[in-house]
Order: structure tokens, then sequence, then C-alpha cells
């Protein structure tokens, strides 16, 4: 027997094999034959009467080994391996000491009974690697719980703690002695027989369930029906209601094949382990370790400032909010009580919770409360005078080693940090609006901040619940940098022949929530007419309804018309009318484009920004750029970012496409850079490039 992966021992007539597969429990192929081979030697030897099944270590089973991703399946295959143990004609009980997620829960649901220490974490995280449990996990987890409550912890993919499943039901939450609880489990299942088995329950999926279960399966699809694993999800724990156990995991099976092929699948794949990947920033190894924070502070009470102090708040962290009068402060600090009510008002959070957290937040007006903090974001003005001025007064008050953070979203964050005697300890944190709620946090690293600033900044953003990636200092950084191309490319369609409607329906139907004008009207024209002013650059279509005062939803009106407070917009003539009159201006004849030409002429230029960003070394790799704007900007994550879509595409058709847009329009920026030059011409993509320090 293969017994370094998993070692035996024995209590009395009870069995106990103890997974040991460093550093996860990961269900290699080395360990799926251990387990066989032990399952089938229990079975067999009289001596024993059950199995416990536990685990070395912080984890139970963490799930799938990584390295066998892509490659040709090894037998045993893990169906195999569960089937043998739900088969076991001897009590099969898992103590669940640490993580079970993904083929590791399986394993458990194979069981006859399972027993977590309440430091367990329970998941099916499949969906966020664009397939669905494909060991049974979709038809076990409902016989056992209900497919009412099976269904959202397979669709979210987030772990549950061991009292939830404790509560649900899958499992028995054990405060003392976990093996010997396991242990005293499974000479109780023995002394009753033939051990129960959950592919032969049914009295959970009641017509209550199925009812339960259907509403919340046409809710995902309204949500998430462009993706094919919650499409696929909702099919196989369907089945559980439909099929006979056996052709229920047949059908779980060949749906999750399916999805092995599907390209949105890969997508989502490769997001996910570019997202992991974007942790990993080159120069900044684990021997670089994180300064202590445990006090922090806002600069600015406005909607960014409030919920930036919110973010803080949630993780736990006391904070400052900071203002420059009573007045302002008083309107922010209860526009932060305010939001956490709505939260409340939906169900979303207790009032206790609510409580808990405003506690957090202390109100003050003047930089020098900030002095006690050991990390300060400033989120004021997006005006470099206004921020050097504070980052200045900030250097006096702060303490030694205290983290000066500025939430600019296009300034030169060095710029900033000349304003201090510490540039080593300025970094940028650039959260995304409404920040309570946005995935993204952008780090930005000039030269001269810290290896342990930054370090600090990773940890905080993955404290805060955030997904942080490190880029280099440049206008715009990532996200930005390469919106502003998108933003150019729509201002140059509306004047080549298109209407705004026709580029928001080309852009939501390639997979995008909103489009660019819906999206303008939403933010608010003025925001990008101020940048605009203060670049000194124009754009006809854009200024000339800012001109008009139609700065979007707010005004009722922009580049579509929102009567008597309506949030979708309806085609206005007028906005129309002045567009054509601008392309006549320019001497345009207008023409028209199809949805596809749309998509090429808007995210083709981003590709080339993202060539730049990574020649010049702001972005380590192209998934990172990638993980900043599935995380901050909606890309539809069945697409897996601009850089893997221009791969799916082929660089050597965006490099044609770019050229002949440079031609047409005469605009230079259009040329494709060096590097999709070069990448076209060797016949490679942007996967195959290795990273680069940010």
């Amino acid at each position: 027997m293969p017994m370094e992966t998993v070692r035996l021992s024995q209590r009395g007539a009870v069995a106990i094999a103890t997974i040991d597969n460093p550093p996860v429990n990961a269900l290699s192929a080395a360990l799926r034959a251990a387990l066989v081979e032990t399952v089938q030697a229990i079975a067999a030897d009289p001596k024993v009467e059950a199995l416990v099944i536990a685990a070395a270590g912080r984890a139970f089973i963490a799930g799938a080994d990584i390295s066998e991703f892509g490659k040709p399946p090894v037998e045993p295959l893990l169906p195999e391996v569960l089937n043998l143990i739900e088969a076991c004609p001897k009590p099969v009980v898992a103590a669940i000491q640490g993580v079970a997620l993904g083929g590791g829960l399986e394993v458990a649901l194979a069981c006859h009974a399972r027993l977590a220490a309440p430091a367990a974490k329970l998941g099916l995280p499949e969906i966020k690697l664009g397939i669905i449990p494909g060991a049974g996990g979709t038809q076990r987890l409902p016989r056992l719980i209900g497919a009412a409550k099976a269904f959202p912890m397979m669709l979210t993919g987030e772990p549950i703690s061991a009292e939830k499943g404790a509560a649900l039901g899958l499992v028995e939450l054990v405060s003392g002695d976990l093996i010997e609880a396991a242990v005293a489990k499974a000479q109780e299942l023995a002394a009753q027989g033939v051990p129960a088995r959950t592919s032969e329950w049914t009295d959970k999926l009641t017509d209550a369930d199925r009812e339960a279960f259907e509403a919340l399966a046409k809710d995902a699809t309204a949500k998430s029906g462009d993706m094919p694993n919650a499409m696929a999800l909702i099919e196989a724990v369907r089945g559980a209601f439909t099929l006979p156990f056996p052709e229920g995991l047949a059908a779980e099976r060949a749906l999750f094949v399916r999805l092995l092929a599907d390209e949105r699948s890969k997508a989502l794949r490769y997001a996910f382990f570019a997202e992991r990947e974007a942790t990993h920033v080159p120069g900044i190894d684990a021997g670089v370790k994180p300064r202590p924070l445990a006090q922090a502070a806002v600069i600015g009470a406005g909607t960014m400032g409030g919920g930036i102090a919110m973010c803080f708040a949630n993780a736990g962290i006391p904070v400052t909010l900071i203002e420059t009068t009573q007045e302002l402060i008083d309107k922010g600090h209860a526009r932060v009580r305010d939001t956490y009510g709505f939260s409340v008002k939906r169900g979303s959070m207790s009032e206790a919770a609510r409580d808990e957290r405003m506690a957090l937040i202390t109100p003050a007006v003047g930089l020098a409360a900030a002095g006690n903090a050991d990390i300060v974001v400033e989120a004021a003005f997006e005006e470099m005078g206004v921020k050097r001025q504070i980052f200045g007064e900030l250097d006096k008050v702060m303490k030694p080693g205290a983290i000066l953070a500025t939430n600019t979203s296009y300034l030169d964050v060095a710029t900033i940090a000349a304003a201090t005697a510490r540039p080593q300890d300025v970094v940028g944190l650039h959260f995304f609006s409404p920040a309570n709620v946005m995935k993204l946090l952008e780090i930005v690293r000039p030269t001269g901040t810290a290896g342990d600033v930054v370090a600090t900044a990773l940890a905080l953003g993955r404290k805060l619940g955030k997904v942080p990636v490190v880029v280099g200092n440049c206008f715009g950084f990532v996200g930005n940098r390469m919106l502003a191309q998108r933003t150019r490319a729509a201002e140059r369609l509306l004047i080549a022949g298109a209407l705004p409607h026709e580029v928001d329906a080309a852009v939501t139907g390639f997979g995008f929530k909103m489009g660019p004008f819906a999206m303008s009207d939403l933010a608010g024209g003025d925001i990008g007419w101020r940048t605009r002013k203060s670049l000194g650059t124009k754009a006809a279509v854009a200024d000339a309804l800012c001109e008009a005062g139609r700065f979007g939803q707010k005004t009722g009106k922009g580049y579509y018309l929102y009567p008597e407070g309506a949030r979708t917009g309806q085609r206005d003539p007028e906005v129309e009318a002045l567009i054509e009159r601008i392309s006549a201006e320019k001497g345009v004849t207008r023409r028209s484009f199809t949805s596809d030409e749309i998509v090429a002429r808007l995210m083709d230029p981003m590709v080339n920004e993202g060539a730049g960003i990574l020649e010049e070394g702001i972005a380590a790799r192209p998934g990172d750029i990638d993980t900043v704007w599935l995380n901050g900007y909606n890309w539809p994550a069945w697409r897996g970012g601009p850089m893997h879509w221009a791969d799916t595409v082929g660089l050597d058709v965006i490099v044609k496409r770019l050229e002949a847009q440079a031609a047409e329009s005469g605009d230079a920026t259009l040329q494709p850079a060096p590097l999709l030059r070069r990448l076209a011409a060797e016949g490679k993509g942007f996967a195959d490039l290795k990273a680069r320090a940010a």
C-alpha cells in the first residue's frame, strides 16, 4: 500500500486513516490511490469494524491537486474513490479538523458521518474555477441538507464555518477531542449494522424544497445566465430531483467534463489563477514582513472616504474619519451610518453589527487627529496641489514608520510623495467606488517605496476583503489608463457614425453589465469633463453635452433622457442630431457599424495600451491587468480579461485591425505597440510572457 500519503493506526476495532499530503492534503493521484487501497484493506479486514478518515496539518483536504490541472486524468478518478468509500460495508466517518474544500468536502459527503472541529471550513468552490463539483457534490449535498440550502453554497463557492455547517445538517460540531468523538461515532454506527448512505436519502428532496430551489435557480439565471458553470450547476442539482442517484452522478460528470472543454469555463479558470498569481509580487518574497496596523485614519469624509473608512471598520480595524470642518464631518459620519442602515433594512446586517462597526469609526476635525494612526489613506479632491498640501502636513503629524497612502485615481504618486520627508513610506491605495463594495485595490508603487510598505498594503488588502494588485506609477496606473483608451475609442465611434445606444448595446452584448455611455450618465459626465479640462484634452461630443448642462441621470439628461427620475435612459433625438452635426463639422462621412466592429474598435485600443503597460513594467503580468479589469471594471468574467481575450482573438488579428484604424483615422496612438507587434510576429500571445517587477 502506498502509505506515504495515508498513515493507518487503530483504536480498538476502529481504524484511523490519517491523510498526510503536505502542504494542504490535495487530492493527488497518489492520495487517491492510497485512499482506495486503504478502504479496500479495511473492508477485507475482519478485525476492523469501522474507519475514521482524518488528516494531519491545518487542512482536511483543500481540494484537487492544482498541478494536475489541464493534464490527462490519472486513475483512480475521484468519483471512483468516493463511490468505493460510500459502498464500504463498514461505517466510514470523516473527522474534519480544517478546511474541506471541493473534492475534500466531496470525500466527506461520501462518508457515512461527518464530524467537524470549530475551526473547520466547508465549501464547494468549483464555480470559481468555471466548473461544478464533479465527484457527486451536486447529488450528495442536496440529499443531505436539501437542494435549497445546497445550491447557494455551490453557486457562491464561498466556504462556511463548521457552526453553520452544523446548523445546515452537513456536519456534527465537536468542541472536544475530534478523533475521540469520531471513533465513538464510528463505533455507534458499526453497532447499527450496514451504514446509511447519503445516496439513498430522499427525505430532504421534498416538493417544498423543489419549489424553493427553482426560485433560486430562476434568480441565478437572471443574474448569471451567461455563465456556463452556473447554468450547468442548476441542471445538475435539478437532476437530484428528477434522476436516480447513479444517473444523477453520470449527468453531473458529463456536465463537469463539458465545462472543462468550454472556452468560457477555461477563461474563468484562467481568471481564478491570475488573481492568485497577482499576490506574488516580484521582489517581495516571504522574507519581507508587513508592518503592524492597529489603527487607521482616512482623510476626507465624502462618498469615497466614508466608504474606505467602512472597509477598515468591516475588517475590525479602528479608523479615524477626518474632515476640515465639523459640518462636513457630521455629514460624512451620518452618510456612513445611513449606508450601514441600508444593509440593516435589507436584512444583510444586524443592528448590533452596524453599531459595532460604527463604534470603530471616530469622526474628527483636522489632520492632527491622524497622528496616532499606523496608516492614513487620503481621499481628498483629485487635484495635485490639494494632495501635496495634505501630505506635507501629514508628514509633520504622523508617527515614524506610519504609512501614508493616497487614493488618487490618476495622479503621479511620486510627486505626492515628494511633498514629504519620507517618500519610502508613501504608496497609492486606489479603491474603487463604492469603496465598501468593489473588490479591486490597485496598490501603486512608485520608485523608492519600501518593500515592507508594499507587503503591508498587500496584507491590508486581503484583510479588507479586497483583491489587491500591485502596479507601477504612471498616469491612470493600469485600470484608468486603459479605460481612457476605451473612452476615446467610444467618442471616435460616435463621430464616425455610431449612436450611443448602438455602442452600449454592443458592449452589453459582449458581456458588460452597462455600456460606456450609460455608465457615463450614471457616474456623471461632469466628472470626466473636469478631468479633461485639468489635462487640457477635449472630447467634442462629451464636452458639448456637458456645456449644455447634460451631466447624466442627476440632471435628467446626458447621452440619454431620464424623464421623471428614470434609471434607464431613452434615446434622445437632440443628442443624435448634435452628434451628426459634429461629424459634419469635422468633415466625416458617417457610416454604420456592426456590433463586432464596435467591440473591436473599443477593445483593441485597450489591449494595445495594455501591451504598453507590460512593456513599461507598470504591470508584472498580463494576468495582473486582467485581474484589475475583472474586479474593478466588471469585465465579463467568462471572457477572462482584456489580455486573455486578445489571446483568444489572436494578436495578429488585433495588429491588423489597429493598423487599419490608424490609417483610417490618422490617429498615430492607434499604431500597434512594439510588444504587441513582436508577439504577433512570433505567433505568440500575452500568456507567453514572464512576470516582471512592477
